[in-house]
């Protein structure tokens, strides 16, 4: 009979380690070590709407302000020539579009439409407007409207023209929306100074 392989192999100073685990011997079988890493899921169950399986695409950036009363901003909702409604957007810092009726806070009615499709944020930004002679600057903040894609599956438009998914466009008086492939169209106003 021949001698088993583990000997045969410490006879020829050979390492057995790198031999497949066998039922006569071989290399022990690893244990597999724990893994730590992150792995999300904790992120999207906070992100989960209670009572539902939907999970937010969207959180308010640390900027996310209401406007103020000095400026009423709000959308007007047509449909062809038609003025379907109109929403006031005072009264929350961030609007978000879909089908999802859950989550959304303007429902859009057309297939086409994802379920949390666009979102409209106020958002509170800054600028230099100029500096002393110490080198000191004076900061000027407004708060704007800005629209982002939710990498929806078939896109916005504004003013005609494609958003490019996931990134915060500023939005101006009179600009006009477009979701997917509905016909509606989302215009938003300040209202004339008197």
């Amino acid at each position: 009979p021949l001698p088993p392989q583990e000997q045969e192999l410490t006879i020829r100073g050979l390492d057995s380690s790198s031999l497949p685990p066998t039922q006569t011997g071989g290399a022990p079988k690893e244990k597999e070590k724990p893994n730590f890493k992150p792995t999300g899921l904790l992120a999207k169950e906070a992100n989960r709407v209670a009572g539902t399986k939907i999970s937010l695409k969207y959180h308010e950036p640390p900027e996310a302000r209401k406007p103020p009363p000095s400026a009423p901003w709000r959308l007007f909702i047509f449909k062809g020539p038609d003025t379907v409604g109109t929403i006031e957007l005072g009264s929350q810092s961030c609007w978000l579009f879909g089908r999802a009726r859950e989550v959304a806070d303007v429902w859009l009615e057309h297939p086409s439409c994802s379920g949390q499709h666009a979102v409209i944020q106020f958002r509170y930004i800054e600028k230099v407007v100029e500096e002393d002679e110490f080198g000191g600057r004076k900061k000027v903040g407004k708060v704007k409207p800005y629209l982002i894609d939710l990498e929806s599956s078939n896109g916005t438009e504004l003013n005609g023209k494609e958003v490019e998914a996931g990134r915060y466009v500023e939005l101006r008086d009179k600009d006009v929306l477009r979701f997917a492939g509905s016909e509606r169209e989302y215009m938003i106003m300040l209202p004339p100074r008197e």
